[in-house]
């Protein structure tokens, strides 16, 4: 069997370990590599009032020895506590921006999957999805993203729904995540369309026929909910009312998804739940 590479970003937050033990839960019996990573800047507000460039290099280095350290202490709990002889762990400790870091080791790996939290050490509960976690769903283009909520807990996941507008055509690169993880479990699909128009339109229809030949070998139906005003909404009644363990869709540039991240009630509704987030890419 391949291996599946996984990258799961930390900023040693408890939203973070909360994410990695997630993803080691979800693919505990694959053969599977975890990249952890830890990605710093340099702190421009205090780095603008150093003295000289000497006193810049050594709070560098200082940031590089406490995430390296940090990374090390993951690997270690984990080797310790739990191990399972399917997975090992890879640290990448890096001078970068995040999204580029994520970038640099899918083009190295294979990669099957971004396993995230949605905040991180700043606490702030408010703050739509994390900042980093809003960058690398908009910049990583080629990367499947699964967001995990602070207070998700791992269950094996019993319904999947898949939100679509029937807009945009499907292969079986983009589904295949989706498809893994529902034939591993024997999920069920839920298919959920927002009924915007009175009809589909002949694309529509051909879409959706397509998804249903993709998705045939697993067990799913198709749901067409009335739209009221708010698509957020619409959306967590559907996941309420279907016990909903992951919800998914994929993310086309001015899609779907970028709709959502305009509403406003979005921050209240739909990323406030206890449910993970599986963004596919286009």
């Amino acid at each position: 069997m391949d291996c599946k590479h996984v990258i799961v970003p930390t900023d040693f937050s408890e939203t973070a370990d909360r994410a990695l033990e997630y993803a080691r839960a979800l693919f505990r019996s694959d053969t599977c590599t975890f990249h952890l990573l830890n990605t710093y800047t340099p702190a421009i507000a205090h780095s603008r009032f150093m003295a000289t460039s000497l006193h810049g290099s050594l709070m560098e280095e200082n940031v590089q020895t406490a995430s390296e350290q940090g990374l090390q202490q993951i690997v270690d709990g984990l080797l310790t506590k739990n191990a399972n002889p399917l997975h090992t762990f890879k640290t990448n400790s890096s001078f970068n921006i995040l999204t580029e870091e994520i970038c640099n080791i899918s083009d190295i790996n294979n990669l099957h999957l971004v396993v995230t939290g949605t905040t991180g050490a700043s606490g702030l509960q408010e703050v739509f999805l994390g900042s980093n976690t809003v960058r690398i769903l908009k910049s990583a283009q080629e990367c499947p993203v699964l967001t995990i909520p602070p207070e998700a807990s791992f269950a094996p996941p019993k319904q999947i729904a898949f939100i679509t507008d029937y807009k945009r055509n499907f292969n079986a690169t983009v589904l295949q995540p989706l498809l893994d993880i529902a034939s591993a479990y024997g999920s069920k699909i839920r298919v959920m369309h927002i009924k915007e128009e009175q009809e589909l339109n002949k694309y529509q229809e051909s879409n959706k026929s397509i998804l249903s030949e993709y998705l045939s070998p697993l067990s799913h139906t198709i749901h067409e909910m009335p739209y009221y005003g708010s698509k957020a909404k619409v959306i967590q009644h559907f996941l309420e009312d279907m016990e909903i363990d992951i919800v998914s869709l994929v993310h086309y540039k001015h899609g779907f998804l970028e709709e959502l991240l305009r509403e406003p009630v979005i921050k209240k509704v739909i990323f406030h739940t206890n449910i993970p987030l599986l963004v596919l890419p286009e």
